[in-house]
């Protein structure tokens, strides 16, 4: 496990110099190919529920955006997404939403409970911040992982951002290392650019993460959703010019390396917020960077434009079909390959192994002919 001080951190995100940069990135591959392969791990993306009771200062889905319309998927809808799942091949599924207080803890954890009865994937459910009942109701449910961006370690930056919901109840943080506690893989990670933020706050963002000890680390670009404080410039946070991080493509990247090279057997997406603001190689070059995780999108294309975290959102009109076969070519045409199983932290497959879903998924499918 390398050991970069936080100023050695920060003079990487401040280089600009490409041959540099290029060191940067075959070092994290390295990295990367030497703690988990040359797998690529998919994650079934199902976006459950657009409701949020949160103002987060950036989120289209934050409770003031009064002009998007809103949607739950039913019990029925979800199910099926992970019967698809299954029969293309995933290892897991994500179920993910707003913080929606109609989201019941019985009702999701039937959910869990049908997936892991039904199929062999393993579940990880993003629902945001929840109570402690609740979390540990899911775990003995089935639920292997949970997801918990924290967005930013600068507590300040954070509190302007994410305004508190449940004044005096646990940080983000906390509830990460609760998430471990009750025996989740726990996934954390951060926005890059957001005003306010400087490179000195994504160094403490990666110490972080290694402090943490996090099994899923999510690093994507700061996109603001025009119809909240930040995207319409109604809110500036204060930092001098020079000390602002931008939310560059490239510095996605050089924290995606940096990531993996101080987190070296983590598991780090290359995200669908990449794709957006690059539509042809975003996750190539996030892949290239050291991550080796990307979510294929199985959420009905008539609820996809509608879950409006960011504008132009990439694969919103694809199907799931066409998600999961663009994104296995992109991966083959790095001489990489789909990952099989669960893909659990620090797993290490380095031989590739056929596309095909596995004999238990072809046996449902005759099944359900």
């Amino acid at each position: 496990m390398a050991e970069l001080a936080k100023l050695d951190l920060i003079d990487w995100l401040r280089e600009s110099r490409p041959s540099r940069l290029a060191e940067l990135y075959q070092w994290a591959n390295e990295v990367r190919r030497e703690r988990v392969g040359d797998a690529v791990h998919l994650r079934g993306l199902i976006e459950i529920s657009s409701h949020c009771m949160r103002q987060c200062m950036y989120c289209g889905l934050r409770q003031g955006n009064r002009d998007l319309p809103r949607y739950r998927m039913t019990r029925d809808e979800i199910l099926d997404c992970a019967r698809q799942a299954e029969r293309l091949g995933y290892g897991t599924v994500v179920m993910q939403a707003g913080e929606d207080d109609l989201l019941t803890a019985e009702w999701i954890a039937e959910i869990v409970r049908w997936i892991k009865r039904e199929t062999a994937l393993a579940v990880t459910l993003s629902l945001g911040e929840r109570q402690q009942d609740e979390l540990r109701l899911w775990r003995s449910a089935g639920a292997d992982r949970y997801l918990l961006r924290f967005e930013t370690s600068d507590e300040n930056l954070f509190r302007i951002i994410h305004p508190l919901r449940n004044p005096g109840g646990p940080d983000r943080l906390t509830l990460l290392r609760q998430l471990k506690s009750l025996g989740y893989e726990a996934g954390g990670g951060v926005m890059v650019g957001i005003p306010g933020q400087s490179f000195a706050s994504l160094a403490e963002d990666i110490l972080t993460f290694r402090a943490l000890n996090l099994d899923m680390i999510g690093i994507g670009p700061y996109i603001a959703h025009p119809a909240t404080p930040l995207g319409s410039g109604a809110l500036h946070p204060e930092i001098a010019p020079s000390e602002q991080a931008p939310s560059s493509e490239e510095m996605v990247y050089k924290m995606i390396a940096l990531t993996r090279i101080m987190c070296p057997d983590t598991n780090i997406p290359s995200t669908t917020a990449l794709a957006t603001i690059n539509k042809v190689d975003g996750r190539k070059l996030g892949l290239q960077a050291g991550a080796n995780v990307v979510m294929p999108n199985l959420t009905p294309v008539k609820y996809r434009r509608l879950y409006e975290i960011y504008p132009a959102k990439a694969c919103i009109d694809e199907t799931a079909t066409d998600c999961n076969q663009c994104l296995r070519g992109q991966i083959h045409s790095l001489d990489r390959f789909p990952g099989r199983g669960p893909g659990g932290r620090g797993v290490l497959q380095e031989t590739p192994v056929s596309d095909q879903p596995d004999a238990r998924s072809q046996f449902r499918q005759l099944q359900a002919g």
